[in-house]
C-alpha cells in the first residue's frame, strides 16, 4: 500500500528510481490504494497542481491496483501518532491486511506495529530491487 504522498511523487515527479519502484510493485506486488489516498492524493492535486487533475485521473485509471475502503467511522487507539490525519492512512492498511506501507511520512517511524511494514521508498528499493 502507498501513501499519499509516495503515491504524489510516483504519479507527478517520476524519475528512475520512483519508477523502478513503481515497476517492482506492479510486477513483483499487488498495489493497494484505499479511498482516503485516493481522495486525498486528488485533493492535493486540485489544490497545489490542478493543471495536473485529468493527467492523475489518466493514471489512475490505467493502473492496476486494489481499491479498499476506509470507512468513515474508525477505531481509535490501534496506534499513536502524531497527525491525525495519517491515521486513516495505516488504520485501513491494518484492517485490509496490507503486508507493507510505504511512506515518506516520517509520522509513521515511531510506530511498532507487527504488521503491515512501515517502509520508506528507500528502504523498499533497498529490499526488493
Amino acid at each position: 500500500m502507498l501513501d499519499t504522498n509516495v503515491l504524489t511523487s510516483a504519479l507527478l515527479f517520476p524519475g528512475v528510481k520512483m519508477d523502478a519502484m513503481m515497476n517492482s510493485i506492479f510486477t513483483q506486488h499487488q498495489l493497494v490504494l484505499s479511498s482516503y489516498v485516493v481522495d486525498e492524493l486528488k485533493g492535493v492535486v486540485r489544490r497545489k497542481f490542478p493543471k495536473k487533475e485529468s493527467t492523475i485521473e489518466k493514471l489512475l485509471m490505467t493502473m492496476s491496483f486494489e481499491y479498499v475502503y476506509t470507512p468513515s467511522e474508525i477505531e481509535s487507539g490501534l496506534f499513536d501518532i502524531r497527525d491525525i490525519k495519517a491515521y486513516p492512512v495505516l488504520y485501513t492498511a491494518i484492517i485490509e491486511d496490507v503486508d507493507i506501507l510505504i511512506t515518506g511520512d516520517k509520522d509513521f517511524a515511531d510506530i511498532d506495529i507487527d504488521k503491515p511494514e512501515i517502509m520508506n521508498p528507500t528502504k523498499f528499493m533497498e529490499r526488493f530491487l
